[in-house]
């Protein structure tokens, strides 16, 4: 069970940065490197044998743990790296991807690995697996070749891989991993997912001309206009797809990595949806499901932003970083692990809460 956090959050800012000596409770107060200490030393006890973490699901939460690990200062030659990239490999297909047998999942998978592979491949030892990874993960993507036109709302997403519809969260790490392959923003498969991505906005544009678009128009983001529309928070009572966070900074990172300025209306929109929604108590429209994974998200999307200080409506200034390590260190387990109460989107499983956790606050040194 998650701990009961006994400290407002903003006491346990002035806990982390010295200003007074809180001991209520001693997550709470931890530097964000006695936090990686400790979550560190919980998933040693967690890695199997074989290197892998939760391996009932097969290689994507091992890939974001060590993916977690790098980005935490570990390096290639850590045992605990070492044995869960090489658990991750085992995953690599003749077609370029990266999955379980039977997967349908295969976009998902294939792309975590990637941007784990990229964060290793230190010595150019990935560069032939990053490279088919990429054909594969361009293959998957919705567009000509599934017989769909830019005119589809479905043209240019990723799904999970399943080819049922593409939605954002995938098509998201379809950009992340292309980006770190190499694609420029200008590249063809990260332009041609810039226009799912925009269909995705409640924003009514020349981008945007979906039933969905006008309905709301507030500028945040919701899961897919594909195969009808669906957004994780709901529907209006006219049909409209409700903005959520966690989708809202997928959105703005995404269109931010595929060259959108910032003065083009839908990031001027996409940033004031969060103006108005700035909050790190819950995921925004959707409470406390998929939590840890915002973190994550809202973490690398600021980050993309290039801001140290956001500021809110209310004319609020929020150092994000620090606010983001205080929430995460007054919710952080006694044996160092995280976990979400809500177990919706595997967020039940701790292994893959701490990576999404240790990810966030690698986004979080200034």
């Amino acid at each position: 069970m998650t701990k009961q956090r006994w400290i407002p959050s903003w006491a346990v800012v002035f806990a982390l940065i010295g200003s007074i000596g809180w001991a209520t409770v001693a997550e709470a107060a931890a530097t964000r490197e006695e936090m990686v200490a400790k979550a560190l030393n919980y998933l040693r006890t967690r890695q199997g044998e074989d290197g892998a973490f939760a391996k009932e699901t097969g290689p994507a939460v091992t890939a974001l743990v060590a993916a977690a690990l790098l980005r935490q200062g570990r390096t290639l030659n850590d045992p605990m790296v070492a044995k869960a990239l090489a658990y991750v490999e085992k995953f690599v297909r003749e077609d370029g991807g990266i999955y379980q047998t039977g997967s349908s999942h295969r976009n998902y998978e294939t792309c975590i690995a990637v941007m784990t592979f990229a964060e290793a491949n230190r010595d150019g030892r990935y560069d032939t697996i990053l490279k088919k990874a990429d054909a594969y993960l361009k293959g998957l993507q919705w567009d000509e070749d599934e017989g769909k036109d830019k005119n589809d709302p479905a043209y240019g997403g990723a799904g999970y891989g399943s080819h049922r519809r593409p939605d954002l969260s995938n098509t998201s790490f379809l950009i992340d991993a292309l980006k770190a392959t190499g694609n420029g923003a200008d590249s063809e498969a990260l332009q041609k997912a810039l226009v799912f991505v925009s269909r995705c906005q409640n924003l009514e544009s020349e981008h945007n001309t979906t039933p969905f678009a006008g309905k709301i128009n507030d500028g945040g983001f919701y899961y897919t206009p594909a195969a009808g529309g669906t957004s994780q928070a709901g529907n209006t009572p006219a049909g409209g797809l409700r903005s959520y966070a966690s989708m809202t900074y997928a959105g703005l990172k995404s269109m931010i990595y595929c060259g959108v300025d910032a003065d083009d209306p839908r990031v001027e929109a996409a940033i004031n949806w969060i103006k108005q929604h700035y909050d790190l108590d819950t995921n925004p429209g959707m409470g406390d499901a998929g939590l840890y994974y915002y973190y994550h998200t809202f973490a690398k999307a600021l980050a993309a932003l290039d801001v140290d200080t956001f500021v809110d409506a209310d004319g609020k200034k929020h150092d994000w970083r620090d606010e983001l390590v205080a929430e995460l260190a007054s919710r952080q387990q006694s044996n160092g692990s995280w976990i979400n109460e809500n177990s919706r989107w595997l967020e039940g499983n701790p292994d893959l809460v701490t990576a999404y956790s240790l990810l966030a606050l690698s986004y979080c040194v200034k």
